[in-house]
């Protein structure tokens, strides 16, 4: 199974939006500062997440919530 999902900067609110085959270890590495572009905005917390049967599926998820209209999409239902 493949995960989408969204974090949320506890330091600064931003918000970032990926993909993982393992969301709990995905969400340590980013609170242990190994991923760099959000290592200065720890703490993270997850606010969001969709589970795939594939990594083409939650790929394509992200790109959707990364694009205007998935922007609204998630504004629209207090998601972010």
């Amino acid at each position: 199974m493949f995960w989408v999902y969204i974090l949320q900067s506890e330091l600064v609110g931003t918000h970032y939006y990926g993909h993982t085959s393992d969301l709990v270890e995905r969400l340590k590495r980013h609170n242990l500062g190994k991923v760099r572009y959000t290592k200065s905005k720890r703490p993270w917390k997850l606010v969001y997440s969709e589970e795939f049967e594939t990594k083409s599926e939650a790929y394509k998820r992200e790109l959707f919530f990364k694009s205007i209209e998935g922007y609204r999409y998630l504004k629209e239902r207090g998601i972010i």
